[in-house]
């Protein structure tokens, strides 16, 4: 994605900037509980004018929840003009870090752009996405990911998302705006939210939630603690080299954010790899012993 950051508004289009009051946290109104737990996350935007472009893209589809990660100018009056009615979202808009604290309480996460390495990750369009967020259980939160204009986003960042999404374009032209690429994304993220609550819609598009999970889907951060102890212990145990550890922590990344994994799910992983660390004796407990039984977070209600 590589929109010109050169958008200035026009002179006769500029109202007058509207005071940003602190203590609103008003979040555009969303009729649709699917919807209502999608955030965007804009990673470094460098024009205060896509900011504001973006959370009226929101709006417009009854999306509210806008999060920023390293803004280069926020707040600022392009971003207001730019939003027009959309300022209750624009003030709701929360500042990080970084993406993983963005992502931290998200259980889906979808990151708009490609890896350039040579591993690839599962890609889907935005009516695909769509349907894969709006199939989640609804207390499940999805993210959706946009990189910076000039360059996107790395590929560290993009390794922290379970799916890639690309909006095709022309070749002759393949270039869209921060703002526009939200629309779209944003779009079909309604238009499916509707199918699913219109009985005459044709089953076929409809998405198919699971509604039935017995246990929360972990979030991004319950996963990436797993991943980092899982990295622990392969280099403690000599599987891993530090030195040279290739790609295979990418390859076990893709393997885990493939699938949605639950919350329990994770503690039995983590009790998995915590038994069988070499530094806490080094082999397994056995399937009937107290210390496997203890690692085990559900064992009382198998």
């Amino acid at each position: 994605m590589s929109p010109s950051e050169q958008e200035q508004p026009q002179e006769q289009e500029q109202p007058q900037a509207q005071a940003r009051d602190p203590n609103r946290v008003e979040v555009a109104a969303v009729g649709d509980a699917q919807l209502a737990r999608v955030v965007v996350v804009l990673v470094e935007p460098s024009h205060p004018g896509n900011i504001g472009g973006a959370a009226r893209a929101l709006k417009t589809m009854g999306l509210g929840q806008l999060r920023l990660v390293r803004p280069r100018r926020f707040p600022d009056p392009q971003a207001e003009w730019r939003a027009a009615g959309a300022l209750d979202v624009l003030d709701a808009a929360v500042e990080y870090d970084d993406l993983a604290a963005a992502i931290a309480d998200c259980q889906w996460v979808v990151g708009t752009g490609m890896l350039t390495r040579r591993i690839p990750w599962p890609v889907r369009d935005a009516a695909e996405a769509a349907r894969e967020v709006l199939a989640l259980p609804i207390a499940a939160r999805a993210a959706i990911v946009f990189g910076r204009e000039s360059s996107g986003l790395t590929n560290e960042e993009l390794q922290r998302c379970n799916v890639h999404l690309q909006i095709p374009s022309s070749p002759a032209y393949p270039s869209l705006n921060l703002a526009m690429a939200v629309q779209v994304v944003a779009y079909e993220l309604y238009r499916q939210a509707r199918l699913q609550s219109n009985p005459d819609s044709d089953t076929r598009e409809l998405p198919q939630t699971d509604a039935s999970w017995d246990r929360p889907l972990a979030t991004v951060a319950h996963v990436e603690s797993l991943l980092g102890h899982l990295d622990d212990v392969l280099q403690a145990s000599g599987f891993l080299d530090p030195a040279q550890p290739g790609q295979t922590m990418t390859r076990l990344r893709r393997l885990f954010q493939r699938v949605s994994l639950d919350d329990t799910e994770v503690q039995i992983l983590r009790g998995v790899l915590t038994t069988l660390d070499p530094r806490r004796g080094g082999h397994p407990a056995g399937p009937g012993s107290a210390r496997l039984r203890a690692a085990r977070p559900d064992a009382s209600s198998d």
